[in-house]
C-alpha cells in the first residue's frame, strides 16, 4: 500500500505540541504503573538471571526485537552475560547457540508471536529455563514461562493504539530495573563498568595509571643538585616539561625547579648565573605515585594549581614525570 503523500499538507504546530505531550503523559503512566507489579515474580526473575550458569539470551520479534537487542547490552555491560538471538533465525538454526546452562528472557506485548511461540516447546524439552515479559498474562509465552513479569500497558500513545510505543517504553522500563537490581546484587562496581567500556571516558578515567601516560627515560628532564642555572635551564628546554627534577645520586627526589620559579627569582632580582640547582630548586616538590589512576594526577594538579607533576617509586625515586597536556593527549582530562 502507497503511503499517502503529505508534502503538501500544513503542520499543525498546536496539534504536535499536543500529541508530543500526551505521547510522553502516557509512556509516563505506563512505566509509573509497573511500580505496583514489582514482587515476588521480580525476585524470582533477578534470581534466576543472577545464578544462570550460561548466558542469558534475550529474544523478541518487531519492536520488543529492538527493545530486546538493547536489554541484552545493557545487562552485559553490568556483570550479567547476554546476548541477543533473533526468534525467527532461532528457528532455522540459531537455536544451536542456546544451551541448557543457559536462560532465555522473551519479550512480546502480546506474547503470541508466532516465531517465538514456535520455539517455546523446543526450549522446554531442552531444560532451558524461561523467563517471559508479557502484557498478556493469558497467553502461550506466559503458560510456558517458570516466571512471568507483566509489563502491560493501559494504551499505546499511538493515537491509532496500533504502534507499540508505551508497550516498548514500558519493556524497556522493566528491562533496566532488572539489570540495576542485577548489578546491585552482584556488588558490579564503577571499575568493573570500566572494564566492559575501556573505549569511554569512564574506562580512561578508572584503567588508565599514571605509568601509561608518563614520560620516562630519557624522556624525564632531571639533573643533579650542584649543577648550574646553564645546565639547569639547557636541560629544562631540551625535555619540553616546563620544568625539571633536581635528583641525588641515587635518583631520589631532592626538589623542581619551574617556569614559575624561574619567573618568581626573576621578579625578585636574583642573581640566577652565580646559583646552582640546590639553591634555586623548589624542595620537597608534589609527587604522585607510579601505579595511581591517571584522573587522580589530574585532580592533584587541579587543587594544587600545577601543571606538571614529578612520578616516583615507593622509595621516592624519580619514575618518570607529565603535565596537563600528557594527560588531555591520553583523553583523561
Amino acid at each position: 500500500m502507497t503511503p499517502p503523500k503529505n508534502q503538501d499538507r500544513p503542520l499543525d504546530a498546536g496539534k504536535a505540541i499536543r500529541l508530543a505531550r500526551e505521547t510522553l503523559e502516557i509512556e509516563a503512566e505506563a512505566v509509573l504503573g509497573l511500580r505496583q507489579r514489582i514482587g515476588d515474580a521480580f525476585v524470582q526473575a533477578v534470581a534466576m538471571l543472577l545464578h544462570v550458569e550460561g548466558r542469558v539470551v534475550v529474544m523478541g520479534m518487531g519492536k520488543s526485537g529492538h527493545i530486546g537487542r538493547k536489554m541484552a547490552a545493557t545487562l552485559a555491560s553490568t556483570g550479567t552475560p547476554a546476548m541477543f538471538v533473533h526468534p525467527a533465525e532461532a528457528s532455522h538454526g540459531d537455536l544451536g547457540m542456546i544451551k541448557p546452562v543457559d536462560l532465555v528472557l522473551a519479550i512480546s506485548n502480546s506474547g503470541e508471536s508466532d516465531e517465538l511461540t514456535a520455539i517455546l516447546p523446543v526450549l522446554k524439552r531442552q531444560g532451558v529455563p524461561l523467563v517471559a515479559m508479557t502484557g498478556n498474562l493469558d497467553s502461550t509465552l506466559a503458560r510456558h514461562a517458570d516466571v512471568t513479569l507483566d509489563s502491560g500497558v493501559e494504551k499505546e500513545a499511538c493515537p491509532l493504539n496500533l504502534a507499540p510505543t508505551a508497550s516498548t517504553t514500558a519493556q524497556l522500563a522493566l528491562g533496566d530495573a532488572l539489570a540495576v537490581a542485577l548489578l546491585d546484587a552482584r556488588g558490579f562496581k564503577a571499575e568493573d563498568f570500566a572494564r566492559s567500556h575501556p573505549g569511554g571516558a569512564l574506562g580512561r578515567k578508572l584503567l588508565t595509571h599514571v605509568c601509561d601516560v608518563m614520560r620516562s627515560g630519557e624522556a624525564v628532564p632531571r639533573v643533579g643538585p650542584d649543577v648550574g642555572f646553564s645546565q639547569l635551564m639547557r636541560e629544562m628546554s631540551a625535555k619540553g616539561l616546563g620544568a625539571t627534577a633536581i635528583v641525588d645520586t641515587q635518583d631520589r627526589v631532592l626538589g623542581i625547579f619551574t617556569d614559575g620559579d624561574l619567573r618568581r627569582l626573576l621578579e625578585k632580582g636574583v642573581d640566577l648565573r652565580a646559583g646552582i640547582a640546590s639553591q634555586l630548586m623548589h624542595p620537597n616538590p608534589v609527587t604522585i605515585a607510579v601505579d595511581a589512576l591517571a584522573v587522580e594526577a589530574a585532580e592533584l594538579m587541579e587543587q594544587r594549581r600545577i601543571t606538571s607533576v614529578l612520578v616516583v617509586d615507593a622509595d621516592g625515586k624519580l619514575c618518570g614525570a607529565l603535565n596537563s597536556n600528557d594527560l588531555m593527549r591520553a583523553k583523561v582530562i
